[in-house]
């Protein structure tokens, strides 16, 4: 294994990079450079050019406001808001706090529903982008199979002069945005428009998400999975292990009781990380912070070459999964022999 890189140790530039699997090789770069920082703020300021790629992306992409701050490790990424309907008021991800009154909502079993953003919100932020001066935009976005917001991006991307690329990452929360964050590193490091979207799509698909809910009635009211699989769980008892595979949530395994699938689910995120020297895992919850918290914690003592990252669950994602989600996002190493390609 590679040692992971030094703060003032240069980057390839893209010509550089070699052209066959250099997705895969900066991908685990960046996860590298990830590990010997914090992962909120970079240790010192880096003197770095203005990116030419602007990255977009919504909301479900989980990510954690320590991160798109200031010297975050997804400092300078735009977030697209998505809405959020509870009891026929319409809130903005991001622009509206609605941790209070979805609890309440979930709580009180209040109609509760999501919505894509529109192309209009799409096109304004990209044309705020090409009027600062970005040469391309990358707009990374949940899966299709989850939610319209990709093909509203698509939408409007035409309406700009400067080219923009989006990717339906076939995922969601930080299994979409730690690809997010490598893609905006990518672009600080002069990563040109198609090498970020690679990046990007690399990261995401060697990310795992599972999750456990303890209802699978608010999947069933957004059509999120089928109606057979909710009346299992319910009449049976049955705590189905979830996860995104192929863009669709689907289940993994059926366990009898919440205590036993909370263990089975860390058992199944310790077989990843065990695999992927350099991982990252990000927790996430909605209503049960510091239950999660010490299953982190439990993660950290066990494996403490592991990085960890507690992350709520956005709004538009917890509508769905309800009080008392825990869902755990796997990212790290592609592969033990990804090395640079000397391929002409």
């Amino acid at each position: 294994m590679r040692p992971g890189l030094s703060h003032d140790e240069p980057v390839q530039e893209p010509s550089a990079l070699p052209k066959t699997g250099s997705a895969a090789w900066y991908s685990m770069r960046w996860l590298e450079r990830l590990w010997v920082r914090p992962l909120g703020s970079r240790t010192a300021p880096e003197a770095v050019a203005p990116p030419r790629i602007a990255v977009v992306t919504d909301s479900a992409a989980a990510l954690p406001p320590e991160w798109l701050a200031e010297g975050g490790a997804a400092h300078g990424v735009v977030v697209v808001s998505m809405p959020v309907m509870i009891a026929g008021r319409i809130f903005g991800e991001g622009t509206d706090d609605l941790t209070g009154p979805l609890s309440v909502a979930l709580a009180e079993g209040a109609e509760v529903r999501t919505s894509r953003p529109s192309p209009g919100q799409f096109e304004g932020v990209y044309r705020r982008l090409e009027a600062e001066g970005a040469t391309g935009i990358l707009s990374v976005h949940l899966s299709g199979d989850l939610s319209g917001t990709a093909d509203a991006a698509r939408l409007a991307a035409g309406a700009v002069s400067i080219p923009v690329e989006i990717v339906d990452c076939r995922t969601v929360g930080m299994a979409m945005g730690f690809g997010v964050a490598a893609a905006q590193a990518g672009g600080r490091d002069g990563l040109d428009l198609a090498s970020a979207a690679a990046v990007t799509r690399a990261v995401c698909d060697s990310s795992t998400l599972r999750f456990l809910v303890p209802s699978l009635e608010q999947l069933r009211k957004g059509g999120r999975i089928g109606a057979a699989a909710s009346v299992l769980g319910t009449l049976l008892a049955v705590k189905p292990i979830l996860s995104v595979q192929e863009g669709r949530i689907l289940p993994l395994e059926k366990v009898r009781s919440t205590a036993k699938a909370t263990a089975r689910l860390i058992d199944l995120v310790e077989a990843d990380v065990a695999g992927r020297p350099g991982a990252v895992v990000a927790f996430h919850y909605f209503g049960n912070h510091a239950h999660v918290a010490e299953l982190a914690k439990t993660l950290q003592h066990r494996h403490p070459e592991v990085r960890t990252v507690l992350a709520q669950l956005p709004a538009v994602l917890a509508a769905h999964t309800g009080l008392g989600v825990i869902a755990i996002a796997v990212a790290g190493r592609i592969g033990d022999d990804d090395q640079p390609s000397t391929a002409p």
